[in-house]
């Protein structure tokens, strides 16, 4: 399948075409406010991808079969690295509880359909720990058939991704905050919970809020209320409560949310199928649920310089100021960047080729900037689609809604007083899926993997203690119960001075000193 170019100059290019001329290296990054932190990290760029389980991506890690054209791009496996728990230690590839054994998907297999992920059948699916219903959310792929949800990518595919795990750190027991698709998981990035949300613009509540109610737990993709981008015959949401971003502007922190087309809603780019993709996805707009840090009209920032500071644009952006940011060594304390749709990995409108060319351009544009010596890049991911992975994590928040499926029918266990929410926030079962996640840095422990169980939120719990926040989030926030990020870091010594330059169509290392 010939891979198609965006008919464009992307920012991604153009940042590119500065960093060539050594416009990047000269000018010294300038401090940031809030520039005191407990770690040598001063930058916090957290890359939020769609729609992908840990086994989906690394299945089989660090193992690579060849492609059906004979290439391998995942050539040199590390002797030091270090064992994760995949489909191939677990010996899930042979004996599987699905009743069908998992399959390896082709590179020349990139644009796949779209998995069930819905709240209460990804629970289904999970059956109490036996992992058995997967086939019960397959759709039925053109070219990989009714059992598509047991598919998986390897190496040399996910290239990029391989590489970046043999030279950083990655983690194999990373879960979603909770079940559910892409919302759920945005509200669990920025704020750790999914209560509060109120339906404001009276359509249906059934599927997206908790027990068809008009408040309670978001457990579907409704549009946030007041965007106007947000479509009129969809279900619009405001959230109560406080996020991240509320927390970084009480300390005058320089923080952003950057998303692809959110200075003009019908922009849109072909992915590797040809098709056409409208760049901005409302439900996938980080902070637009909370009036607080809402850009309602998609107003720019009054000047570049002001990029991360409180003004018009309140801390949203297009993708665009990103790369301006950095080419002005203006970059925000804490970035939050969402790839233009076609980009984000999400199964049935993108795809891993299409995904890895913006991830890579990301990171090489970071890495030849000076800004790269105290930077930590998080790739993270919002749901698993649907996609099987064979590890159930543990049972934090309990629920008994109409919607739970985990346990039986009804059930994802019984609120307690004691439970991290309080027993009060039904519709929040989870942890979910186990999901991949990634930190590119200087001060990332190298070819490393971490077993500590850690959620979506424990993005949250490393920029508050990082920053020394007196205060977290609250009202049931799991930011307060979330694992820790600091395994995947080595601050005692020296960062590494080199870096890891990969070409963003096959993912393989183009340049390397590190």
């Amino acid at each position: 399948m010939k891979t198609l170019e965006p008919l464009c100059v992307t920012p991604a290019r153009i940042l590119a075409a500065v960093v060539s001329a050594g416009l990047l290296i000269s000018t010294p990054a300038r401090p940031d406010d809030g520039s005191s932190t407990k770690t040598p990290i001063k930058h916090i760029v957290v890359i939020f991808q769609e729609n992908v389980s840990f086994d989906h991506y690394f299945g089989t890690y660090p193992h690579a079969e060849p492609n059906k054209d004979g290439s391998r791009l995942f050539n040199t496996v590390r002797n030091d690295t270090p064992r994760p728990n995949t489909l191939l230690s677990a010996g899930l590839l042979t004996n599987n509880p699905n009743g069908t054994n998992p399959f390896r998907i082709d590179r020349s297999v990139p644009v796949t359909c779209d998995q069930d992920h819905g709240y209460g059948n990804e629970q289904l699916a999970f059956h109490g720990g036996l992992m058995d219903r997967f086939l019960k959310l397959s759709c039925n792929d053109a070219n990989l058939g009714p059992n598509s949800t047991l598919g998986y990518y390897d190496g040399n595919t996910v290239t990029a991704l391989w590489n970046y795990a043999q030279h950083y750190a990655m983690s194999d027991n990373s879960f979603g905050t909770s079940f559910g698709p892409s919302t759920p998981g945005l509200l669990n990035l920025v704020a750790g919970t999914t209560f509060m949300g109120t339906i404001k613009n009276g359509l249906s509540a059934s599927g997206n809020i908790a027990n068809g109610a008009t408040s309670g737990a978001v457990i579907g993709d409704p549009d946030p209320y007041g965007d106007m981008c947000s479509a009129p015959k969809r279900t619009q949401i405001t959230m109560s409560g406080q996020n991240i971003g509320d927390l970084l502007n009480a300390r005058g922190i320089t923080w952003g949310a950057f998303m692809g087309g959110f200075d003009n809603c019908a922009a849109a780019h072909k992915n590797v199928a040809g098709n056409s993709v409208v760049d901005y996805i409302p439900h996938h707009a980080f902070f637009q649920y909370w009036t607080s840090t809402q850009n309602p009209k998609h107003l720019p920032p009054g000047s570049d310089a002001a990029i991360g500071k409180s003004d018009q644009a309140n801390h949203q952006y297009d993708l665009n100021r990103f790369y301006t940011a950095l080419a002005n060594h203006n970059l925000p304390a804490v970035s939050f960047l969402k790839a233009p749709a076609f980009q984000d990995g999400h199964a049935g409108y993108s795809d891993p080729l299409d995904e890895q060319k913006f991830i890579v351009g990301v990171i090489n544009g970071i890495m030849r900037s000076p800004e790269w010596r105290d930077t930590a890049i998080f790739i993270v991911y919002d749901d698993s689609d649907g996609w099987y992975d064979h590890v159930m994590g543990p049972v934090v928040y309990q629920s008994n809604t109409a919607d739970d499926q985990l346990l039986a029918p009804g059930s994802c266990g019984q609120p307690q007083a004691s439970d991290p929410a309080g027993g009060t926030q039904n519709g929040r079962c989870g942890y979910g899926p186990r999901l991949p996640l990634l930190v590119i840095s200087p001060w990332a422990k190298r070819n490393y993997i971490d077993h500590q169980v850690t959620d979506q939120s424990s993005i949250l719990r490393f920029i508050e203690d990082n920053w020394a926040m007196s205060s977290r989030i609250g009202n049931g926030s799991a930011d307060a119960v979330a694992g820790s990020l600091d395994g995947l870091f080595d601050f005692d010594g020296h960062p590494r001075a080199g870096r890891l330059i990969l070409d963003g169509r096959t993912g393989v290392i183009a340049s390397s000193d590190d």
